[in-house]
């Protein structure tokens, strides 16, 4: 039996031993649940971290994944190089849709922490969604039509911190009529894999409150 890879991930704002709300680190574990490959969570307390890991990954982000007695850092770089080392079930997504969704992240986050309602960050944020449900409604269920791909898997935790965190601190949600929308993330978020590796909704809300704050 192979020794299980090692993963460092966002420990729970607050809650040092359970794990935290990063969808990077989710994007990861997501990725080795899904090819099967066995993995150990190391949790890093972000406000406090640990002087060794510091040592070994100075820009002290997460996701790292320790490879060959490396530890690299970077989701997409990471995901890559699980890709690479194990090919079964292939994720890698062709390039014209790799990108799709590509923006849902930033302008989310300039909307959750904006002050100003005219700034133009709600309408920011509603065109890319739009443009991601117009995409599902012509080749999905998936963004790569039928087969769950990378994309997906960095999506779903994005969504995910986007409804929960927009409902508890704006009162917004998705609009009903982005149906194909709607469905996509109902399917992500009912896989076994999204279920077991997502960090619990009070955790979301602990992580973002700081930055929504400032």
């Amino acid at each position: 039996m192979a020794e299980p890879v090692e993963v460092c991930v966002k420990a729970a704002t607050g809650a040092p031993d359970i794990l935290g709300d990063c969808p990077f680190c989710q994007r990861v574990t997501m990725t080795l649940e899904l090819k099967k490959v066995p993995y150990k969570l190391i949790l890093i307390n972000t406000d406090d971290k640990p002087q060794w890991f510091l040592e070994v990954n100075p820009e002290g982000k997460v996701p790292v994944i320790k490879f060959d007695d490396k530890w690299i850092a970077d989701s997409d770089v990471i995901v890559g190089i699980i890709e690479e080392k194990y090919p079964e079930p292939p994720l890698s997504a062709p390039p014209d849709v790799s990108s799709v969704g590509s923006k849902v992240l930033p302008s989310f986050v300039k909307f959750l922490k904006s002050k100003d309602p005219n700034d133009g960050t709600e309408q920011a944020l509603l065109e890319e969604l739009k443009a991601l449900d117009e995409h599902l409604k012509s080749h999905g269920p998936y963004v790569n039509g039928e087969k769950i791909s990378a994309v997906d898997l960095s999506l779903a935790p994005k969504l995910y911190h986007l409804e929960i965190t927009l409902d508890h601190f704006k009162g917004w949600k998705i609009p009903e009529n982005l149906t194909h929308l709607h469905n996509y993330i109902k399917l992500l978020f009912s896989w076994e894999t999204f279920e077991k590796t997502k960090a619990t909704k009070e955790y979301v809300i602990a992580g973002w409150k700081p930055k929504v704050e400032a």
